[in-house]
């Protein structure tokens, strides 16, 4: 099997225009003009309930664990008119959204369809705000900076501590339901326009409070709209997922969630996570439910795979109806690209599209998207139509910046934050470096080509690429290295924080763990020159890296800074002399 997308998809051509610019900039577009989507989400939610009222819309896991609880669109589009009345009723509007301090959940997202029904933002704040802090101080951040009409909580006596700290009761959703749909409900839904407010998605804040970003109807519905003239046959195929990700993060609240809704699919809320202990709920879920189409983030795939790879009937159901596997932004390493394929072909005689994307929080997420053939690992397809990336020279990279209809706005009551995120011309400054795919065919597609602000120099001037270093380190680890955060700012060599497959090291003895990494080291050193190429001693961290602590961003790519500043102690290990006997060093 090739990395190809098979011709039974309908998929929009491979076509790109470059404008290239005076100042050696370049501007990418798409040639598919973008066409009207719809107005607003609930288009698609009354639209479901009319022409497929029956059909299960959103589908979480019974408290017994022995079935399945559904809604279908007929009874969503019930659920949502109540709750939307309720919010209004209560005072909520765009100064006074709702505050979700749950996980993913039928609830949840009954509460996001009632509230965008009238206009009434939603803010679904990551569960670890409110669960795993001691002081809750970004949660009471996030607080002051939307200043809530209510909050919601799934779960009050487990979010208790935190509904405390906001000082807040929380709001039970059976009280909205109970509320008869009016005419205010009905005048809210009327006026709702492109600029209304959908949600404000707070980022992680790794480096001082988290920001919000606010997404609009016309973000969310332009976003849908572009996702379906790049994959045609979503209109014809309803989406059926199983998903994990979480709502208060843009790729399972804005791209999943949003998905299914938008083509009449059905979502299955995953209770599991990609992490020991959890993924094996993931694991008994799918052997439930059969997905016609499975998101991921590189790590998810790699703790699945063992489980599809070893169990054939488990393996055949999974790839039973899978149209299409998606992974985020973040580049699948060439092994887990490689045994995806194998699966495939041999479960699904190659008929199945292996592809990515990339965005992020302010794009709604997707800005360009995998849509054709043979574009291998690492690729992350064309701009989007509608969707222009103008790509600056910076420090040796093509710096992108964003513009279209799928652009946030801006960040929810930051002006300041709001006019330094845009360069003179309105584009998002996002931050990514991209590249080509092949110089002499554009239309091959862009390659993510890490973080600009977290490439840095070694004390001898020389620039370090931490997003390509870590892509070769994770595969010259051959499994083993799941992960790796760059270090050496300053300094005169280059070092690695590792994060392993779990199941991997465990099988190894310490001695022989020690000179696996060791060798995997070498194999580094030995296919480049240079001290900038190369990892020269590493540390094994004793904690795998955390989603709800910022060190995983929204696009599944490790937050190199976040995770440098909060393992600071194992920064300082890896380069204190006399060596720590842990820290793995090459000669």
């Amino acid at each position: 099997m090739t990395a190809a997308l098979q011709p039974h998809l309908a998929l929009a051509p491979a076509a790109l225009d470059v404008e290239r610019r005076d100042d050696t900039s370049l501007v990418l577009r798409s040639p598919q003009p973008l066409q009207p989507g719809v107005r607003c989400l609930g288009d698609w939610l009354r639209a479901g309930a009319s022409r497929h009222g029956d059909r299960p819309l959103l589908a979480e896991r019974t408290r017994a664990g022995d079935g399945w609880r559904q809604v279908t669109y007929a009874g969503a589009l019930d659920a949502a008119t109540r709750i939307g009345q309720a919010l209004l009723d209560r005072g909520l509007g765009p100064e006074r959204p709702l505050m979700i301090l749950s996980e993913n959940g039928v609830d949840h997202g009954l509460l996001t369809l009632g509230a965008a029904d009238v206009g009434v933002p939603v803010v679904p704040v990551s569960p670890a705000y409110s669960l795993l802090s001691s002081d809750h101080a970004k949660l009471r951040a996030i607080a002051r900076q939307v200043t809530p009409g209510a909050v919601f909580a799934a779960d009050p006596l487990r979010y208790a501590k935190a509904l405390q700290a906001l000082g807040l009761p929380a709001t039970p959703i059976d009280a909205l339901l109970d509320t008869a749909p009016g005419a205010a409900a009905a005048d809210a839904h009327a006026r709702l326009g492109p600029d209304t407010l959908v949600k404000v998605l707070y980022t992680s804040g790794s480096t001082g409070d988290p920001k919000g970003v606010v997404n609009t109807q016309r973000m969310i519905t332009a976003n849908q709209q572009q996702a379906a003239q790049v994959w045609r046959f979503l209109d014809d195929t309803p989406p059926v997922i199983v998903d994990w990700l979480p709502w208060s993060h843009t790729f399972g609240g804005n791209f999943t969630f949003h998905l299914a809704l938008a083509h009449g699919g059905t979502l299955y809320v995953d209770g599991g996570r990609p992490m020991p202990g959890a993924i094996e709920q993931t694991v008994a879920n799918l052997r439930e439910i059969a997905p016609t189409l499975y998101c991921n983030v590189p790590r998810g795939f790699d703790l699945l795979l063992p489980y599809l790879e070893s169990d054939a009937a488990f393996r055949r159901h999974f790839f039973s109806r899978c149209e299409m596997v998606f992974y985020a932004a973040a580049a699948l390493p060439q092994p887990l690209w490689d045994r995806l394929e194998r699966l495939a072909q041999a479960e699904r005689q190659g008929r199945m599209a292996l592809v990515s994307a990339w965005g992020s929080t302010e794009t709604a997420p997707m800005a360009t998207a995998v849509h054709y053939a043979d574009a291998g690992v690492g690729v992350i397809g064309l701009p989007v139509p509608g969707c222009e990336i103008k790509l600056v020279p910076n420090a040796g990279k093509l710096e992108a910046r964003l513009r279209g209809p799928n652009i946030t706005p801006g960040y929810w009551r930051q002006p300041a934050l709001t006019v330094a995120a845009f360069d003179e011309e309105g584009f998002y400054r996002i931050g990514d470096a991209l590249r080509f795919a092949d110089e002499a065919r554009p239309e091959r597609g862009l390659v993510f080509d890490g973080r600009v602000a977290e490439d840095f120099k070694l004390n001898s001037g020389t620039w370090v690429h931490v997003g390509a270093l870590r892509l070769r380190l994770v595969e010259a680890g051959d499994g083993l290295i799941q992960d790796a955060a760059i270090t050496g700012h300053g300094r005169d060599q280059v070092g690695a924080l590792l994060f392993l497959h779990p199941a991997r090291a465990a099988a190894l003895a310490p001695q022989a763990l020690q000179d696996a990494l060791h060798a995997a080291l070498q194999r580094l050193r030995s296919a480049t020159t240079g001290s900038s190429l190369f990892v020269q001693r590493a540390l094994v961290t004793a904690e795998a890296p955390s989603m709800d602590a910022g060190e995983i961003n929204d696009k599944g790519y490790l937050n190199q800074r976040a995770v440098l500043m909060r393992r600071a102690g194992d920064v300082a290990r890896l380069y204190a002399m006399p060596h720590d006997p842990d820290v793995i060093v090459l000669a």
